[in-house]
């Protein structure tokens, strides 16, 4: 099975699980969960959620994996850079990305996706590491932004 065709059953998969669910923390801890155990490569999965109080820091949300970091500032990281890009950004070799914070010394390869609401705000982002270098590429950021515009569009739908 290709990876395009895998994401394409994961997302089947997780729109038949979230049917009818309109709490946005058990779609995020769902679809974590779910995209977490389809792929080998998926180390660390989950949620870093705009803080509410600090309209430019994310703070931890649903996730699967090891320890990850509480707070991240849109100033620092993959994931703050996605925030404050509001863009996916993929990066082959984390060691290699300038003022990449290490939450697990293992991460090696990160894809980091904005979630949006549906009045186009960005909400978190969703953040994949892995303990290989070069694990993602352009057919990980399709399904992944699918996945992400699906389940927040289902969710606005639902609640």
């Amino acid at each position: 099975m290709t990876k395009a065709d895998r994401y394409a059953e994961v997302a089947k998969e997780i729109a038949a699980t979230l049917e009818g669910e309109p709490n946005l923390i058990a779609r995020m801890a769902t679809v974590s969960n779910i995209l977490h155990h389809a792929f080998d490569h998926f180390f660390w999965t989950g949620f870093y959620l705009v803080d509410p109080d600090k309209k430019d820091e994310l703070v931890i949300g649903p996730y699967q994996g090891t320890l990850g970091c509480l707070r991240i500032p849109f100033s620092r990281g993959v994931c703050g850079a996605c925030a404050a890009r509001r863009e996916t950004v993929i990066v082959p070799d984390v060691h290699e990305f300038p003022g990449h914070i290490a939450c697990d010394s293992r991460s090696e390869s990160e894809i980091v996706v904005p979630v949006f609401d549906q009045a186009g705000r960005l909400i978190g982002v969703f953040d994949v590491d892995s303990d290989r270098k070069n694990q993602f590429d352009e057919r990980d950021r399709a399904g992944l932004e699918r996945i992400m515009s699906e389940v927040f569009r289902r969710q606005a739908a639902c609640g």
